[in-house]
């Protein structure tokens, strides 16, 4: 048999060993642990660090997304702080907070469980940068657990945009975390978002796998 014919043969029976792996004992994802931060419009980075300021990139992140070096402090109703709160690139149509429900406690603030970009109506918060301060009449949201994937993940998931999943993490702590949104698009790398109070929780940290099990 030619070496070409044993190459695909070989390559087609671990597709298969994959797939049936997949169905039996459901699909891996990895874990992204997503700490507090902050995406600002251009308005308000203007505001925070100076008319005209671009934001710099530290890091790559997906999508297009990147952590930024700039840090800024939120401050809650009662005037309780947190510093260093990073900056994530580039600039979006609206400015939004995202916590853990540890910070909301902390801040003093009714943040709801929302996904990204669903602020509606959500907490007031107030913004310190370097050059300026910022108050937000709503914005500040704890995020609501998510999977990032490309299109031929979800196709080997069995699942799609918009979908709600369970997902089981096999550690000591055997955390079933349910209600998990499934988020398509082209520009996404295979990851399920959480936040530290979750991971915390579960024993988890970035790197690790979870199973989708629906």
């Amino acid at each position: 048999m030619e070496n070409n014919n044993i190459e695909l043969i070989t390559r087609l029976v671990m597709e298969a060993m994959e797939k049936k792996e997949n169905s039996s004992n459901g699909f891996l994802v990895p874990i992204g642990v997503s700490a507090r931060h902050i995406h600002l419009t251009q308005e308000h980075v203007d505001v925070l660090f100076g008319k005209g300021y671009q934001l710099t990139k530290k890091k790559e992140l997906m999508g297009g997304q990147f952590a930024a070096n700039e840090l800024v402090t939120i401050v809650g109703l009662k005037l309780r702080a947190i510093e260093n709160v990073r900056v994530l690139g580039p600039v979006r149509s609206k400015s939004q907070v995202e916590i853990s429900a540890t910070d909301a406690i902390r801040l003093g603030v009714k943040a709801p469980i929302r996904p990204s970009g669903d602020i509606k109506g959500s907490a007031p918060i107030a913004v310190v940068g370097p050059k300026g301060v910022l108050y937000l009449d709503e914005g500040c949201i704890i995020a609501k657990r998510h999977i990032h994937m490309a299109p031929k993940d979800a196709m080997a998931a069995g699942v799609k945009d918009g979908d709600v999943v369970s997902v089981k993490a096999d550690n000591e702590r055997g955390t079933v975390f349910n209600h998990v949104q499934i988020r398509v698009d082209d520009s996404f790398t295979l990851e399920m978002h959480i936040d530290t109070d979750e991971a915390n929780a579960a024993k988890i940290a970035t790197g690790q796998t979870v199973t989708i099990i629906k």
